[in-house]
């Protein structure tokens, strides 16, 4: 595959103050890749060179080959949705989003702007101010912005940051969407959401990179599995008996069975979930590896 986004040795410093330090890593073409970290790891810095917003110090970033920090280099390329943005209070929504399809040399920017503001489910704001809507509205219409001209690179910094549950459902059903026909990043603190979504993630910590690699590859290193249980209780003392098993127990919900093993995992699987079976508990699937947000934790 052809990478779209590449950082190499990319640093960034405010002084003497280093906000990123050396960090390495390449997003190839239509993956949705997560950008992670706790507050102060340089998400947000790392995020804003690679829009162009910042200069690095050191280093290189190179989207879709060329440099972000070159004047005019990524317009019409890359969408972006900064985590704070904020939209003209006294301007309608859609003739906000129309004027800034002009500003992008659109063909029809008004076609343009409904058909985003239609893509984020919101074509009945059109003519209200933009100071008069919610914040998980504002958020959308934001989001519209980032998708006019259906740009081949898209980041979007915390997208469902302050949506409620319903709408913050409809992003992610969106982002769907964009995944391989867009390159895709997202930089957000809701670990779960971007492993529902990511295809990679890089985590980074007090400036440096810790890891770079593909979802599957982060989550599924660890000896362990889950099963979510349908119905009935898991005999753990039984299981704990199992050979190759090493910790059993049921996490909070209820309704998940974590297993922590050695050995052959297809050999151990197999001996827990017969053994459930044949003590009349039934199982609606079983996934192996850690949690992306237990695998962060260990890492930061």
């Amino acid at each position: 595959m052809t990478a779209a986004i590449e950082l190499t040795g990319l640093s960034k410093r405010f002084g003497h103050k280093v906000a990123v330090n050396n960090v390495t890593f390449s997003v190839e073409q239509g993956q949705c890749y997560g950008l992670i970290g706790p507050n102060g790891a340089g998400k947000t810095t790392t995020f804003s060179m690679m829009c162009g917003f910042l200069f690095p110090t050191a280093g290189s970033v190179r989207v879709l080959g060329v440099d972000p920090a070159a004047p005019g280099a990524l317009k019409g390329k890359v969408g972006v949705l900064p985590q704070d943005a904020v939209l003209p209070m006294t301007w309608p929504v859609g003739a906000l989003l129309t004027y800034l399809a002009r500003l992008s040399d659109l063909k029809d920017p008004e076609g343009e702007a409904r058909r985003v503001l239609d893509k984020v489910a919101l074509p009945e704001t059109w003519g209200v101010l933009a100071g008069a809507l919610s914040h998980g509205m504002a958020k959308r219409v934001a989001m519209a912005q980032a998708l006019m001209g259906s740009p081949p690179v898209i980041f979007l910094d915390e997208p469902t940051a302050g949506l409620d549950p319903k709408i913050a459902a409809a992003v992610r059903g969106l982002i769907r969407e964009l995944k391989g026909q867009h390159t895709v990043v997202v930089s957000s603190h809701n670990l779960q959401e971007l492993e529902e979504l990511c295809d990679g993630t890089a985590i980074l910590d007090k400036g440096t990179l810790v890891t770079a690699a593909s979802m599957t590859e982060i989550t599924g290193q660890s000896a362990e599995f889950r099963v979510q249980l349908a119905r009935g209780s898991a005999p753990l003392e039984e299981l704990k008996a199992l050979p190759g098993v090493q910790h059993v127990a049921v996490e909070a919900s209820g309704q998940v069975l974590l297993v922590r093993y050695v050995g052959a995992p297809e050999e151990v699987i197999s001996a827990v979930v017969g053994r459930l079976i044949t003590r009349g508990v039934l199982i609606l699937g079983v996934t192996r590896g850690q949690r992306l947000e237990e695998k962060v934790l260990q890492l930061t």
